[in-house]
C-alpha cells in the first residue's frame, strides 16, 4: 500500500510517498481503508521535530482521518465491513478522567498517522460517521472538532444564555462556534480580518471583534456584557491574549486553554485569577465517550464542518504549504481515496 512519511529527517521536504505491506486484522482489530485526511497545526508541528525525541522515524504523519472497514478480526463484534468509521486520536482513552496511559498512544505520532492507504486498528479505536456527513467532512473531528466539543460541551457545561468568546477562526475556533450555538450561548468571536469576521457573523456569531484594529478587545467584551464579562473563554492564543482573556471573563468564568499559537511562556496577573475566582482548564482533545456524545449532537442537528479546501493524496506537500501560508476559511483536507 502506499503511505507518506518521514524516514530521513523532520522537515517538510522530507515526506517521502514509500510503499508498506497493507495490514491483516488481529482478533481485536479492524483494517480502515483511509478516504479523507485533515490538518491541524500539531501536525505542521510534528514534521518540524517539534515534539522532540519521543517521535521516532519512520512515521506516517497525520492524525485525523476517515475511512471505510475493509477487515475485521475473529473477536470483533461491534463493527463489520462497509462500516465509515474515525479513528481515535487517542486510541486509549476510552471514557473518564485523562492520565499517563490514556494520553499515551495518540495517532501522528508516536504512532503512525493517517497518509496511507489502510490502516489496522484496535476495534475500540474508531468510532461510527454521523450518516450525513461525507468522508472529508467526518476527517475534521477527530482533534479540531472533538477539542471544540470538550471545551464547550463536557468539561466547559457551556449553557442556555451563556456567553462565550471565541478567539480567531481556525479549525477548532469554528466547532466551538458552532457547538456554542447548539448549546444556545451567545458568541463572540475576534480575528484580525473583517472578511472572516462577516462570514463568522453569517454562522451565527453574535458580536465580532477586530483584535488588529481594537487592541483592548477584553474592554470592548466587558461593554458587551454589561461590565460582567463572559461565561467561557476559547483561549487559543496563548502568550500574547491570555492576559486580556483573563480580564474578559467574569467572575467565576472559565478559560479553556488551547492553543499556544502566540507564544508558549505567558505572563499572567495571578491576582486576577485567584481573586476573581477564574477557572483555568487545559483541554487536549477528548475521550471515545466524548466523541461519540458529540457525534450524536452532529447527527441530530445535521451540522456539517467547514472545509476550505480538498487536495489530493498525491499532493500532500502543497496541502502542508497551504496550511502554513495561512488565511484559510475551515479546513484543509486531503482525499485519500485518490492515492489508487
Amino acid at each position: 500500500m502506499r503511505v507518506w512519511e518521514l524516514r530521513d529527517g523532520f522537515a517538510p521536504e522530507h515526506l517521502r510517498l514509500a510503499e508498506r505491506p497493507q495490514p491483516q486484522p488481529g482478533a481485536h482489530q479492524v483494517v480502515v481503508a483511509m478516504r479523507a485526511a485533515s490538518l491541524n497545526y500539531r501536525d505542521t508541528l510534528l514534521i518540524r521535530g517539534g515534539y522532540g525525541a519521543r517521535i521516532r522515524l519512520p512515521l506516517i504523519p497525520v492524525s485525523d482521518g476517515a475511512g471505510e472497514i475493509v477487515a475485521v478480526g475473529a473477536a470483533v463484534r461491534r463493527l463489520q465491513v462497509g462500516d465509515r468509521v474515525v479513528p481515535l486520536f487517542f486510541q486509549r482513552w476510552q471514557g473518564g478522567a485523562p492520565d499517563q496511559q490514556k494520553m499515551f498512544d495518540s495517532l501522528g505520532g508516536p504512532l503512525d498517522g493517517v497518509l496511507a492507504e489502510y490502516m489496522c486498528l484496535d476495534a475500540d479505536g474508531v468510532v461510527a460517521v454521523a450518516p450525513h456527513l461525507s468522508a472529508v467532512e467526518a476527517a475534521t473531528l477527530p482533534c479540531a472538532g472533538l477539542t471544540a466539543w470538550t471545551a464547550i460541551v463536557s468539561d466547559g457545561r457551556v449553557g442556555p444564555g451563556d456567553t462565550v468568546l471565541v478567539q480567531g477562526t481556525g479549525g477548532v475556533a469554528l466547532f466551538a462556534l458552532q457547538f456554542a450555538k447548539l448549546a444556545g450561548a451567545r458568541v463572540i468571536v475576534t480575528s484580525s480580518s473583517d472578511a472572516k469576521l462577516e462570514r463568522v457573523s453569517a454562522l451565527g456569531a453574535d458580536a465580532t471583534i477586530n483584535y488588529r484594529t481594537t487592541k483592548d478587545w477584553g474592554r470592548v467584551v466587558k461593554d458587551l456584557t454589561d461590565g460582567a464579562g463572559c461565561e467561557h473563554v476559547v483561549e487559543l492564543g496563548g502568550a500574547e491574549t491570555l492576559e486580556r482573556s483573563v480580564r474578559a471573563v467574569r467572575i467565576g468564568g472559565t478559560l479553556s486553554l488551547i492553543g499556544v499559537l502566540s507564544g508558549a511562556a505567558a505572563a499572567l496577573p495571578l491576582p486576577l485569577v485567584v481573586m476573581r475566582q477564574v477557572r483555568l482548564q487545559g483541554i487536549t482533545v477528548g475521550s471515545r465517550d466524548g466523541f461519540e456524545a458529540m457525534n450524536r449532537a452532529i447527527a441530530a442537528h445535521r451540522l456539517h464542518p467547514l472545509v476550505d479546501r480538498v487536495f489530493d493524496f498525491g499532493a500532500v506537500a502543497e496541502a502542508f504549504a497551504t496550511f502554513d501560508r495561512g488565511g484559510h476559511f475551515g479546513k484543509i483536507c486531503i482525499d485519500l481515496a485518490t492515492a489508487g
